[in-house]
């Protein structure tokens, strides 16, 4: 009997990266517009990526399986 092959969520997989240790990296949220009332320095933390928080982690790692 042939196993199950798993669907990749294609959302998913645009959206998070694994990392060679195995976390889950992320783009942060509020970068894409209304910048005037953004201070600089908010700005620029906005263009580095960051990790997914462990909570959330399990939930992407489902939807994320190979």
């Amino acid at each position: 009997m042939a196993k199950l092959k798993l669907k990749t969520h294609r959302g998913a997989a645009k959206r998070f990266k694994k990392t060679a240790t195995g976390k889950i990296k992320r783009n942060r949220a509020f970068a894409r517009h209304i910048f005037t009332s953004k201070s600089p320095a908010r700005k620029r933390r906005l263009h580095q990526a960051t990790l997914v928080d462990p909570a959330d982690a399990a939930r992407v790692l489902e939807m994320l399986p190979y």
